[in-house]
């Protein structure tokens, strides 16, 4: 029996199995990732979106809140070809509505064919498509989105690690995972996350030696604030980013970001690096690029598949950032010595030359 609609933009609607009741609606993207579902499911970068897996089981390893990225769910709904009961619970729970016992290869196929699009989703008793359908009435294209930093930062300054002997992070949540701050913790830095909307007197208050620009949702043309940091600390202070924020670099150093057709999702994206000519695999999440580095930035690493941008980096200026997600979580650890080279950045800022 059919209990669950997916509209799609376009009009057409998908019959599926409801998992997870209620109505939603977002922007309609995949991820090939075959493991990390708890992790991607809780990554705020998937915030104002429809979450489809073209891997056909998620859930075969249960639920474990150890492994979150963040204190909720982000994706407003959930599409997969089955839904574990222990998935389709936390769901539940978490009052984000999710279907299943339906083709995903056909949606990944639309997507790849079309672009990532708007989407209606309706679950439960008594749904009818006319509801899927007003959903994908209300639905928002991403960047009309303008302040969704605001949906997934800190409210106010959290500091961890408070007694490390390392260096002074300043990380500007745009909707940073929480295994950002983890890889920073765990080589002694003091982070302190603060809201995406610090300005530049706070940060001058702090005095960081660096300024790490987060991951987060949306166009990075929305993150106004977070552009104006950047270019008030661009050779003042060491500077990292990581997916939106290169996006966000990049922006504030003259460049230029574009909408992806459907972005890249998954751990299996293969990068080269330029100056090593050395391949390694990574995670990424994102649905913006650079589309031109400008001037001021050198593209050191890019994306095998279709040569997107996906390292930037000015060593006179001292920066260094990465598209896709260093951190993993989920994913390969090829890439994990992104954050020693952040962090080497803040050690040459805080050596002192003796003068005789």
């Amino acid at each position: 029996m059919t209990d669950a609609y997916v509209a799609i933009e376009g009009g057409r609607v998908i019959e599926a199995r409801a998992r997870s009741p209620g109505t939603t609606r977002g922007e309609l993207v995949f991820t090939t990732a075959y493991t990390g579902y708890e992790e991607s499911l809780t990554d705020p970068s998937y915030e104002e979106q429809i979450l489809t897996f073209s891997y056909p089981l998620i859930g075969n390893y249960g639920v474990r809140d150890e492994r979150f990225e963040s204190e909720r769910v982000h994706p407003r709904g959930v599409v997969a070809r089955d839904l574990t009961d222990d998935v389709a619970e936390w769901l539940e729970e978490e009052g984000v509505p999710a279907v299943d016992k339906l083709d995903t290869r056909d949606i990944v196929t639309e997507i790849r064919d079309t672009g990532a699009m708007k989407c209606g989703i309706a679950a439960g008793e008594d749904v009818t498509e006319e509801d899927a359908l007003a959903e994908l009435e209300q639905c928002k294209h991403m960047s009309d989105h303008t302040d969704i930093g605001s949906q997934v930062t800190t409210p106010e300054t959290v500091v961890y690690n408070d007694e490390g002997d390392g260096a002074d992070v300043a990380l500007i949540d745009c909707g940073a995972k929480g295994s950002i701050i983890e890889s920073l913790v765990e080589r002694d830095a003091t982070v302190h996350l603060m809201p995406y909307d610090t300005t530049e007197d706070e940060v001058a208050d702090l005095d960081p030696d660096v300024l790490f620009i987060s991951n987060g949702p949306g166009d990075p043309e929305s993150f106004e604030q977070a552009n104006k940091l950047v270019d008030s600390y661009v050779g003042e202070k060491p500077i990292a980013g990581i997916c939106l924020g290169q996006q966000v670099v990049a922006n504030a150093l003259g460049g230029e970001t574009e909408k992806m057709e459907f972005g890249h999702r998954g751990v299996n994206q293969p990068v080269r690096d330029l100056r090593t000519d050395q391949v390694i695999m990574t995670t990424q999440n994102h649905g913006y690029t650079v589309a031109d580095p400008g001037d001021n930035l050198e593209v050191t690493q890019i994306n095998v598949n279709d040569d997107t941008p996906e390292g930037l980096e000015n060593d006179d200026l001292e920066i260094i950032t990465r598209q896709y997600h260093p951190e993993a979580h989920p994913g390969p650890h090829d890439s994990l010595g992104f954050f020693d080279d952040v962090l080497a950045m803040a050690d040459e800022e805080k050596t002192v030359t003796p003068t005789n």
